[in-house]
């Protein structure tokens, strides 16, 4: 029998891109499935839409905005299946999707995660992992490129950008859910680290393709994508770098953190990059005992071959 997978939307006030997201669901060759709508407080009508015309969807609703890592945690506590697929609302996932994204779970348990191909509505690529480099800058690997054979092999991967990604259950149970501190961006990251640090496989699938809007909700480059990008960029590095990467990569960790300021000076969002960075600072006491709750199963080595020398500036993540 298929296992049953659990697929997580969360939604604020995106009723444009609900009716795309849910038939293309509607439509895959993998059918035992449930789809979790978890609404964050929408007001323009998502809710009674879904419900009139998707009355299968079994909906979350949250009285206010919880971000996306804590509306996909509020799916998850109510989910029934042994995978949990979370998925943006503004995408369009092809019929085989789910088919071809839960394989390597099948095929090796010690697949903790799946990334899908993700691409953008005008062919080029969106996501096909999330690289990570010494200065604790994450990206969507292959972001702006033609989608041509370059990322077509499946592979082990850092991580897998949560927009459209497969989680196995035991896995979150184990590691735990989406840290809701971040709120918003890089989430997946910490979640990447966390799956990494435990002794997860994170499995690239390029026959899994999903169209994603991206920036649907918050578009990029936004106050709020610079605020929550450059905050929680050095939550996770301060939560997840074991001590040695950490201090052998300290130098890139500070330049990074200081060329950001003037970088987002000249685009125009003086009081967004200063105010990330002061929360960032402020926050660093509850990262740093959060910590010490990761148990870290595997050596330096493991978590070092993904470090990457070079950067991404901004980063995508």
């Amino acid at each position: 029998m298929r296992p049953l997978i659990s697929v997580v939307v969360v939604n604020y006030n995106g009723k444009k891109f609900l009716d795309d997201c849910l038939s293309s669901l509607d439509h895959q060759t993998f059918r035992n499935f449930e789809v979790i709508l978890v609404d964050n407080g929408s007001s323009d009508g998502s809710i009674a839409f879904t419900r009139g015309k998707y009355p299968g969807v079994i909906i979350v609703e949250n009285g206010a905005n919880l971000g996306f890592a804590g509306g996909t945690n509020s799916g998850i506590r109510v989910a029934n299946g042994e995978f949990v697929f979370t998925l943006n609302n503004d995408t369009i996932s092809d019929p085989q999707m789910l088919e071809e994204i839960v394989r390597p779970m099948l095929f090796d348990s010690r697949v903790g995660v799946c990334g899908s191909k993700m691409l953008l509505p005008d062919g080029r690529i969106n996501s096909t992992a999330i690289c990570i480099s010494r200065s604790g800058a994450a990206w969507d690997r292959g972001m702006g490129e033609p989608d041509n054979d370059r990322y077509d092999e499946q592979e082990e991967v850092f991580g897998a950008c949560a927009g459209a990604a497969l989680y196995r259950r035991s896995m979150l149970v184990e590691i735990g859910l989406f840290d809701e501190d971040f709120f918003l961006y890089s989430e997946d990251v910490d979640l990447a680290f966390r799956a990494q640090l435990a002794g997860w496989k994170c499995m690239y699938v390029p026959s899994a393709r999903v169209v994603h809007v991206h920036g649907g909700t918050a578009g990029p480059g936004s106050e709020m994508a610079v605020y929550f990008l450059n905050r929680n960029l050095l939550w996770y590095i301060i939560k997840n770098f074991p001590p040695r990467v950490l201090f052998l990569s300290m130098p890139w960790i500070v330049v990074r953190n200081c060329c950001d300021i003037p970088y987002y000076l000249l685009r125009k969002r003086f009081r967004s990059i200063i105010k990330s960075k002061i929360d960032a600072v402020r926050g660093l006491h509850t990262m740093l005992k959060k910590r010490k709750d990761i148990e870290k199963k595997v050596p330096d080595k493991e978590i070092l071959k993904w470090i990457q020398k070079q950067d991404r500036i901004p980063s995508k993540k």
